[in-house]
């Protein structure tokens, strides 16, 4: 080959690696997990939690169609989706995680406003009903029995299929039971109440076990710091509704959102959690507070 010849080839060649590369490193990364094929038709979106809530199609080996939000693994989506907008993509469940990922998008006509909801949003100061409920041990409660202790409550569904739902609620509780013992005197005038939405399975017998499972304390546990409760129907849709939670039956599952909340001694709202981005050490530190802006009064 002739010298100017190769001096030509040398940088065609050089073009095309790089090119190659560029294209390799814009190809996206399928993500680690078990992965689903996942399709439904879009309820409602959210931008500011990067979640959109999806009517789905039967997600073979995982679970069958319901409605639930989803996590996006990517922002774009939120810029172009609208109720009604047929999505596919790949469920992707990683230990305590869960997202989206893959999403691809077929517009539809319809009603922007039939995919909007309106919470009831209970605010900071707002006096807590003193609802009734029934615990593990099928002994009633009412909220105002833990006057005089900052309250840490959420609620929560045994069944739940997704990790980072209410076994992420469960499993932050834990931590927090957890860090309360180390503190002593704090420890007895705070309290922690799991509350489920789905009553009819949810029974004392099973909210006992599924507790003494979280506590890691089996046989041992009392329950005297952190109770699990439930109750008819009609005391569960009150008690969800006064803090903005909205929820409903899809078959075998419960549809649902996300509400923790503390409350002070006094029984009034401190502090309200909408989604799963809390942290427990975060949630200790708000009920500390809780009891020193009612010791400070």
């Amino acid at each position: 080959m002739k010298l100017s010849r190769v001096r030509l080839f040398i940088p065609f060649l050089c073009v095309c690696v790089l090119s190659i590369a560029i294209l390799a490193g814009c190809r996206p990364r399928k993500s680690s997990g078990t992965r689903y094929d996942f399709k439904g038709k879009v309820v409602s979106v959210e931008k500011d939690k990067q979640q959109v809530t999806v009517a789905h199609d039967e997600i073979k080996g995982y679970m069958p169609a319901m409605v639930m939000p989803f996590k996006l693994k990517e922002a774009w989506p939120l810029e172009i989706l609208a109720p009604g907008d047929v999505i596919t993509a790949a469920l992707v469940v990683d230990g305590g995680s869960s997202w989206l990922e893959e999403v691809t998008v077929r517009q539809e006509s319809i009603d922007a406003a039939a995919g909007t909801t309106s919470d009831n949003e209970v605010k900071p100061g707002a006096d807590v009903p003193n609802y009734g409920l029934v615990n593990q041990d099928s002994k009633p409660i009412k909220l105002h029995d833990y006057h005089g202790k900052a309250l840490l409550l959420t609620f929560i569904y045994t069944r739940c299929p997704l990790p980072d739902y209410c076994d992420l609620m469960s499993n932050n509780f834990a931590q927090v039971d957890e860090e309360l013992q180390k503190q002593g005197e704090i420890y007895q005038r705070t309290h922690l109440l799991s509350i489920s939405i789905d009553p009819a399975y949810d029974t004392p017998q099973v909210l006992r076990s599924y507790g003494a499972a979280h506590t890691g304390r089996y046989s041992d546990e009392t329950f005297a710091h952190w109770e699990f409760a439930s109750g008819t129907k009609d005391q569960v849709k009150g008690i969800a509704q006064f803090f903005g939670l909205r929820y409903y039956e899809g078959g075998d599952q419960i549809i649902h959102g996300l509400r923790t909340v503390i409350i002070t001694p006094e029984g009034k709202v401190f502090k309200v959690y909408r989604s799963n981005d809390w942290k427990p050490a975060e949630a200790a530190s708000e009920l500390v507070k809780a009891l020193q802006a009612t010791t400070t009064k």
